[in-house]
């Protein structure tokens, strides 16, 4: 079992399975959210699906624009292509599993996010979303905002 825990911003994620524990069917990785965090901007991925597990507080997912409270024992499917995003809106530290099918997002991705968002201020938009792009995700632009 993996055991080092990569913190991004105020989010904690530590990897369970990674690609090549599994012939890369799947990567998990469990991560906490601490009562009113600043969360990713909405996002989807093009070429994985990812399930998200309660296991402790609750989490909201929001997928293509409808709100999904998970909470301990409850789960979310976000297909690949589909809008999402999460926040921790109530008054308890959220902990949930991410399940990503197929493997295609690992430590990685995070490891060079965290810099970005951990400098200090609002992170450098080009640079996070190089980042998000090159590990496929790809970020959800509000509507009317430009680059």
């Amino acid at each position: 079992m993996k055991s080092e825990t990569i913190q991004v911003g105020q989010i904690e994620i530590r990897f369970l399975l990674e690609s090549a524990d599994t012939n890369g069917a799947v990567a998990m990785f469990e991560f906490t959210v601490p009562v009113g965090a600043k969360v990713p901007l909405p996002h989807s991925h093009k070429h994985y699906d990812e399930t998200i597990y309660g296991v402790e507080g609750v989490v909201t997912f929001t997928v293509e624009g409808k709100p999904v409270d998970i909470g301990p024992g409850e789960s979310c499917f976000v297909p690949r292509g589909a809008v999402h995003g999460f926040n921790n809106l109530k008054q308890t530290a959220v902990k949930a599993l991410a399940i990503i099918t197929p493997a295609l997002l690992g430590p990685d991705f995070f490891k060079e996010a965290a810099p970005i968002v951990n400098a200090g201020g609002p992170p450098d938009v080009e640079k996070l979303t190089a980042v998000l792009l090159k590990h496929g995700l790809v970020p959800a632009m509000p509507q009317g905002a430009s680059r």
